[in-house]
């Protein structure tokens, strides 16, 4: 597939993915979105043209829901150019990455991001993280307004706790929330429950959990400097090789269903009914065909409790041990 494919919608060779309302939005998304971070070279460099060909997989595949960030280094100028002529085709959600929630922020970075994607408008944009220096009522106004100049058409939280999901309601809808979920790390689950009671979808992101439900990586692996997942906890010593037995013998359970361990992971993260999407990253043709085929398993309760059984009692932490000259790989989120 070249670099420089383009096809209005619709598109004759697409396939079909299943789609789920997001929140009380009129947006209806892709159940696997495609997360962006991993394209913007945040896990190890990515070769642009392979990037633009894994953009375009996974539109092919029916992922037609593509989450970036401002803090995704070079993510959304990737989508840029990867997207030409295919706006109509995608719902693009992406977020105001930092510290920084002052107005003369806000205002920059979206305009940014605008000219990085090449669109006029976005379709989510969300706040990476909660920032309490700053009021959200101020920001929420910003964003308001930014809706209201047609700018972006939908708001999204990721990384907010239940209370302060709760406080961004009083001044605007919220239609969706991004918390990380998946198998192994699951401290969000009041999250989902607030958002399930209050009709606002949940987008999770590390549904792979950086790659431990990936089944690549062995203890004793070590991941180079310009790769993120050299931070964390889990990817190191004694955790590490607890964690990595538990998902081999995910991983055999899969097989014995004809599937695989990414597989398992995202079909597992969909089958919770307060998910309406799962955010996977993919950076190469492959990871999509693999990721694509994910969405059409349906997980039994039988399975449920088999997996769980699995699982036992494996509570790990998710720790980051970051350095300032660590800045570029803060907003991974996959």
């Amino acid at each position: 597939m070249s670099s420089d494919w383009v096809c209005q919608k619709p598109c004759p060779y697409s396939q079909k993915m299943e789609t789920r309302a997001l929140g009380k939005s009129d947006l209806e998304v892709s159940i696997v979105c495609f997360g962006a971070w991993p394209i913007g070279g945040g896990m190890g460099n990515v070769d642009p043209k392979q990037a633009v060909d894994t953009i375009h997989a996974a539109v092919d595949a029916g992922i037609t829901f593509i989450d970036t960030a401002e803090g995704y280094q070079t993510s959304e100028s990737v989508l840029g150019q990867a997207l030409k002529g295919r706006r109509d085709s995608v719902i693009l959600a992406s977020k105001l990455s930092g510290p920084d929630h002052s107005e003369k922020h806000i205002r920059e970075a979206i305009e940014n991001s605008l000219s990085a994607l090449n669109v006029e408008y976005i379709d989510l944009y969300q706040l990476h993280t909660p920032q309490p220096k700053w009021p959200i009522k101020n920001t929420m106004e910003i964003l308001m307004d930014l809706k209201k100049q047609g700018k972006i058409r939908h708001i999204g939280l990721s990384n907010f706790t239940s209370d302060q999901t709760q406080e961004a309601m009083e001044f605007g809808p919220i239609i969706s929330s991004q918390p990380r979920y998946n198998l192994l790390f699951r401290q969000e689950n009041p999250t989902l429950t607030f958002c399930k009671e209050n009709q606002i979808g949940v987008i999770p992101h590390s549904v792979l959990a950086k790659g431990l439900l990936g089944g690549s990586y062995k203890p004793g692996h070590t991941f180079p400097k310009d790769d993120e997942r050299r931070l964390f906890n889990f990817f190191q010593g004694e955790l590490f090789q607890t964690i990595y037995e538990v998902t081999q013998q995910l991983e055999e359970w899969a097989k014995s269903h004809g599937r695989d361990l990414i597989q398992l992971a995202i079909a597992w993260a969909l089958a919770n009914s307060a998910v309406t999407s799962a955010i996977v990253g993919m950076k190469s043709v492959v990871q999509v065909q693999n990721v694509a085929q994910a969405s059409t398993w349906k997980l039994t309760s039988t399975d449920l409790s088999e997996v769980e059984a699995v699982i036992g009692n494996l509570q790990p932490e998710w720790i980051k041990d970051q350095t300032p000259e660590d800045l570029a790989y803060r907003f991974g989120s996959y």
